[in-house]
């Protein structure tokens, strides 16, 4: 028998990152000694978002979704004992991108690491940010500016390096169909490599190497043959573009590559264990075709519905990549699904759907010109709202939420308390604190001088990188950094996508959604208002905003008057929009878990304002004891991801205002 030639398995990472750096640095160097062949670094809100751990935004976040890395020191203790030359790492990072890779850079030549050297993805995608994740900081131009100086710096001087990780992974949580993903995802491509082409910055000849180094992340839904053909038709769409756009020639130049963690905001909290099989499907999806398979892989845990996975979640995760990698057969195939006239039709159709999508947003003016018209955003919070109203009728089943209710008690979360990891509260304190010994230990002088220098680059045309690699190596701050830009470039304030969505669910005589327009109007008239008034609101950094606009679209669509402002508030911001506007219920979502810091500071600021018996609802992430917590300090109603009926949760809302109004409660139909 002859023997088959055997594929190289992909890079299996585990998108790990918490509390500290010291902490995290553990998890890395125990998750490469179980056999996870790279690293992929999750950061928390505050470094994502350009704030120090002392600012009062950064309250609540610090530690909680990822590690915080303020300073050359945090870097250093990240990748104690890592040898960063012989390490490929993945940093999920966007808006502060080029101020992480020139940390990681000082900590790899503090290491004796040749620069030129270095593997590894810098997401740095702000395109997604705008319209999904949240955590952009600066306008467009500026953003764009950034990213086509990062390419360009490490084209030259770090060219084993991925500068840019276009991410429509985010696209698809946030309601995107294949077709937008793929054709956002390749507007922006578009943008960016038009960007670079066009600043001078990198030879014509060069060109190619700029191509080269474009890689992908996307997400892998459980619609397992749709998904696959995505793949394929991404692939196909790519080749097109860099050949006849940028007349790239040679094949290996135009390859697809692309990276993948499989869907998480498709995981359930009702009956956990079913999103097991649900991650094993998904991955198949980017691994069981040749021709367009992940070249990395990471995949979330069965119970990131509930909370922070612990070690052994990820290990699981890690353990379902290296089962299929070295116990089956699949690596040893060539493409399993060339010459099927299903699959082939089913890329067919989305290459043809796609290039007429992609042509659109070209007309428009191209991806950011489609950002700030709120184009892409409005397609994307529509696109959601019709796949949410299929699950509420019943159109699209979630086994363990629609579907197949019924379940034996599962021994994985009959102590839902260990079944997560929680982060110390007292964490930040100790973080905050370390962020002051640092600031007093280093040369001030030469941390002003080189934000100095930033500014004055910022305000000019050089790249940025250099006057960032000093900043690195002077001592200065995440957050100091990122305002030095700030004062330059200004802030954005991504469109919501809320006022242009259209009505999703109907509401003809005997639907849910008549009934509770009828239940609002009611209780507006007979508390003598126009109509009842929401105001939907995001404190602290989580810019997950998918939910948050799906019940502001619904609320609207019930009759209310909503007020929502988008991401990043302050609970002072929320408490004086809630006066200032009058309204009669204020809903927070919040899926970062700083609930329990951030919603008790809600509270107070209405007792203290006069409006202590305005009723208070909260949606998120939210694990069942600190559920009970939110309730006893005043919060009328807690929100889960189990509770997937929009239209549901705004009748509760209408109750909770007339039981907050002393009003009698409204009969509900059965």
């Amino acid at each position: 028998m002859t023997e088959r030639h055997k594929d190289r398995p992909w890079l299996m990472r585990t998108y790990a990152g918490h509390s500290t750096a010291e902490a995290s640095n553990e998890l890395y160097r125990r998750n490469l000694a179980k056999g996870q062949t790279g690293l992929s670094v999750a950061f928390d809100l505050p470094t994502q978002t350009g704030y120090d751990p002392d600012h009062i935004l950064a309250r609540g976040e610090v530690g909680r979704v990822g590690v915080p890395v303020s300073h050359l020191g945090d870097m250093r203790r990240l990748f104690q004992d890592i040898p960063l030359e012989r390490m490929n790492t993945s940093m999920t990072i966007n808006a502060t991108a080029m101020w992480l890779l020139a940390l990681y850079q000082v900590v790899a030549e503090e290491q004796g690491a040749d620069i030129a050297e270095l593997s590894g993805t810098t997401q740095n995608d702000i395109v997604k940010e705008y319209l999904s994740r949240g955590t952009h900081v600066f306008p467009p131009g500026p953003s764009l500016r950034l990213t086509t100086d990062m390419i360009a710096y490490t084209v030259a001087r770090v060219p084993k390096w991925n500068p840019i990780n276009i991410c429509s992974y985010h696209l698809q949580e946030a309601g995107a169909t294949p077709v937008q993903e793929i054709a956002y995802a390749m507007s922006t491509a578009i943008a960016v490599l038009d960007a670079v082409r066009d600043s001078g910055q990198v030879a014509p000849e060069r060109f190619g190497d700029v191509v080269a180094r474009i890689s992908f992340f996307v997400n892998a839904g459980v619609r397992f043959i749709e998904e696959m053909c995505k793949m394929r038709a991404f692939g196909r769409v790519w080749d097109e573009i860099t050949r006849e756009r940028y007349g790239i020639e040679n094949p290996k130049q135009r390859r697809f590559r692309y990276g993948v963690q499989v869907n998480s905001l498709g995981l359930t909290e009702a009956q956990p264990e079913n999103n097991v099989q649900r991650i094993v499907l998904e991955m198949l999806a980017v691994t069981l075709s040749k021709d367009a398979r992940a070249r990395a892989v990471q995949l979330p845990a069965w119970n990131e519905a509930l909370g922070l996975p612990r070690p052994w979640d990820q290990q699981w995760s890690l353990r379902i990549q290296q089962v299929l990698a070295h116990e089956s057969d699949l690596l040893e195939y060539e493409d399993i699904f060339a010459g099927s006239h299903v699959i082939e039709a089913k890329v067919a159709a989305l290459v043809t759907e796609c290039r007429a999508e992609i042509g659109r947003i070209q007309e428009m003016g191209g991806a950011m010109a489609a950002v700030e018209s709120g184009y892409l955003k409005s397609r994307l919070v529509s696109s959601h709202a019709e796949r949410r109203a299929r699950i509420e009728t019943g159109e699209e089943l979630i086994v363990g939420v629609n579907s197949y209710e019924a379940t034996e008690p599962s021994p994985l979360t009959a102590d839902l308390g260990a079944a997560v990891m929680t982060v110390d509260p007292a964490n930040e304190a100790r973080v905050v604190a370390a962020l002051g010994a640092w600031r007093d230990e280093r040369d001030e002088a030469r941390a002003q001088d080189a934000l100095a220098a930033l500014k004055k680059t910022a305000a000019g045309s050089d790249n940025l990188f250099a006057a960032t690699l000093e900043c690195a190596r002077a001592g200065v701050t995440t957050g100091e950094w990122s305002w030095a830009l700030r004062d330059v470039f200004g802030e954005f304030r991504a469109p919501t996508g809320v006022g242009g969505a259209p009505v999703a669910v109907a509401a003809e005589p005997g639907t849910p959604l008549a009934d509770v327009r009828a239940r609002a109007a009611r209780t507006a008239e007979e508390l003598g208002c126009g109509r009842l008034r929401l105001l939907v609101g995001k404190p602290g950094l989580d810019g997950h905003s998918n939910g948050a606009e799906q019940i502001a679209v619904r609320a609207r669509d019930a009759g209310f008057e909503v007020v929502y402002q988008g991401i990043r508030l302050t609970p002072e911001q929320i408490v004086s929009a809630a006066v200032a506007e009058d309204v009669h219920c204020v809903g927070l979502s919040i899926l970062s878990g700083s609930h329990a810091e951030l919603v008790p500071d809600v509270l107070a600021r209405l007792r203290r304002s006069g409006a202590g018996d305005l009723p208070v609802v909260v949606g998120g992430i939210i694990p069942a004891a600190d559920a009970d917590a939110l309730r006893a300090a005043g919060v009328a109603a807690v929100f889960t991801p189990k509770d997937f009926g929009i239209t549901e949760i705004i009748g509760r809302i209408v109750e909770e205002i007339r039981k907050a109004n002393r009003l009698d409660p409204l009969e509900v139909p059965a």
